[in-house]
């Protein structure tokens, strides 16, 4: 045997992940919202695509057919330009005007444009003629914040180096109206005297909201009380104990407080009517909208899905620009470059289009395989797993785990994740089957919401209720199932209800 070097040919096959497969299995996973930065991102990268208008010829999300329901236009209810298209043109007569008279002179642009305006051209001059009206909630000015708020009336009530200490302390009040700082590591950084943050607080205790500038929930609750003036003794012991007000203890509160329990009760009814969060008022912050990427309705012959064109950019190939450039002069880098442009635009285009088609195959399969939550509600939701919505439609596991992340569907019974419709498991009775664990929660949500103060049922009597009902199910599991909805055990729904049975 020689131990010589020596050259090899070998013939193999192996699969290589090409930056386009892999930028395919990117868009995948993003949103009709992702995909449109992405797509304006291309956009501006490759000369020869360009965005094309949504497709005309696709139905409306609602099912409406509005074309159907337009009637011809006629002499006396169209404008100019519907009746000359129309061939109505002769039953407009023109118009009496004297083009030379003084009074049909503009005098400036400001003029033309209220002209415009009046007669409803300025719609698109304003929209920079799109020919959709102006969104003029975007001129009006914010709301003003909690921050601004509080420094207005700190202007209007103090000066000087107060003025400076409330900023100071203003500015680190959270949106909830509670101060986060240490008063004495305040004092040393200003460089003044610990009582006059004091009494620079105490004046921003005064401002609206009240309760504004509290350090803990006792205190925020106590310049409420004095506010309404309701501030004895008594109700500063019941709010220096607030912990076991939250446990429920009513004996305990009362010996504490020295009441009986009509005061009691008294009391927390008052208590109820605080706002523990004054500075929430002042958010400006607003959640932004989940836009659903499919929408799912019924119709005589089943489901009809259809993606969210709205939310979904469509990107064409500018092929008259692409032979303009190909038939004038280029050398060897510009070919190339060309080349990679088309290449690129043909790929983006017919990723987009495999994209699409994918979610649609995927989310089909699962209203198919849900369409009892579809049709009767979320009592009726199926366990089902990725691997089993692969197999109907004979895709990988992981291509359907992309399709359904981040994405939502808008249904009938309202918005939900793709993720949503894929539960484990709940053995049922008899052990033909199973039942989701989705419907096993909203089963026990839907028993602990009936239940009354004198019958509040434990883990264990909800066990038998719902083994009644054909779920078989452990009682961990119910305990496990209730603290995830953040339901409390039957201890503390019962003083709860005896708490509210007090404010009452």
């Amino acid at each position: 045997m020689t131990l010589a070097p020596r050259l090899d040919l070998r013939q193999s096959q192996s699969l290589v992940m090409t930056p386009q497969l892999q930028q395919a299995i990117k868009l995948l996973a993003l949103s009709n919202l992702e995909i449109e930065a992405f797509v304006a991102g291309e956009l501006e990268k490759n000369p020869l695509l360009e965005a094309g208008g949504t497709d005309d010829f696709a139905p409306p999300a609602d099912g409406v057919d509005r074309a159907a329901e337009q009637h011809d236009l006629r002499a006396e209810t169209g404008d100019a330009d519907q009746l000359i298209g129309q061939g109505l043109g002769a039953a407009d007569s023109p118009l009496d005007v004297d083009y030379g008279a003084e009074t049909f002179i503009d005098d400036g642009p400001g003029d033309r444009m209220a002209g415009a305006i009046g007669s409803g051209g300025g719609m698109d001059m304003l929209s920079g003629g799109s020919g959709e009206a102006p969104d003029f909630d975007s001129f009006a000015n914010p709301e003003q914040g909690l921050q601004e708020h509080l420094m207005d009336q700190a202007r209007s009530a103090l000066s000087g180096m107060d003025l400076m200490i409330a900023a100071q302390l203003i500015g680190q009040i959270d949106e909830a109206g509670y101060l986060e700082v240490n008063l004495l590591e305040t004092a040393h950084g200003m460089g003044v005297p610990l009582y006059r943050i004091e009494q620079v607080l105490g004046v921003i205790h005064g401002f609206d909201p009240t309760g504004v500038g509290a350090r803990s929930l006792s205190e925020c609750l106590a310049l409420q009380a004095k506010e309404a003036d309701r501030y004895d003794p008594c109700m500063a012991k019941l709010l220096a104990n607030l912990d076991l007000l939250a446990r429920g203890a009513l004996p305990q509160l009362r010996r504490i407080c020295g009441v009986d329990e009509e005061d009691m009760a008294d009391m927390i009814r008052e208590l109820r009517g605080y706002d523990p969060k004054p500075g929430l008022r002042f958010s400006t912050e607003s959640a932004a909208p989940v836009t659903p990427d499919l929408f799912v309705r019924p119709t005589r012959e089943g489901w009809a899905i259809e993606v969210n064109s709205a939310t979904l950019p469509r990107v064409l190939i500018n092929r008259t620009y692409y032979v303009e450039l190909a038939s004038g002069p280029q050398d060897r880098t510009s070919k190339a470059w060309l080349a990679d442009c088309l290449a690129s635009a043909n790929w983006l285009v017919k990723a987009l289009d495999q994209r699409q088609k994918t979610i649609v195959k995927v989310a089909s399969e699962i209203v198919r395989q849900q369409e009892d939550f579809f049709r009767k509600g979320v009592e009726h939701l199926k366990p089902l797993t990725l691997k089993a919505v692969a197999d109907a439609i004979q895709m990988h596991e992981s291509t359907v785990s992309r399709v359904t992340s981040n994405k939502y569907l808008s249904c009938p019974r309202g918005l939900y994740e793709l993720k949503y419709f894929f539960t484990s498991g709940v053995s049922a009775a008899g052990g033909e089957g199973a039942v989701s664990a989705e419907a096993v929660k909203s089963h026990i949500k839907a028993l602990i919401a009936a239940e009354t103060a004198d019958a509040i049922l434990s883990d264990d009597t909800l066990v038998d209720l719902l083994r009644a009902k054909g779920m078989d199910i452990a009682r961990r599991t119910v305990a496990k199932y209730r603290e995830a909805m953040g339901i409390g055990s039957s201890v503390q729904r019962r003083r709860q209800k005896a708490l509210r049975g007090q404010a009452a």
